[in-house]
């Protein structure tokens, strides 16, 4: 495997990611309320608590998401 096919491999890891957390944070901030209705239905949680959660994930996502698609991706464009 050469850096350009692992470069392209990381860049649309990147992509897809991006758009998914792009679609999570939307849902976040445009349609609390349905993401909420939604999921109560299946499982018995306040809002508070899904709100803490919610937000939870979303933060270890971001996270997630920068150390193991963003960095490696400039690390190969800087060595390629």
């Amino acid at each position: 495997m050469n850096i350009q096919t692992l470069t392209l491999f990381f860049l649309w890891c990147t992509i897809l990611n991006g758009i998914l957390l792009a679609l999570w944070s939307g849902a976040f901030i445009f349609v609390p309320d349905l993401v909420y209705r939604t999921q109560s239905r299946w499982f018995s949680i306040t809002r508070d608590s899904f709100d803490l959660i919610f937000y939870g994930f979303l933060g270890f996502f971001k996270i997630v998401f920068l150390v193991f698609n963003v960095v490696p991706l400039l690390a190969l464009l800087i060595i390629g």
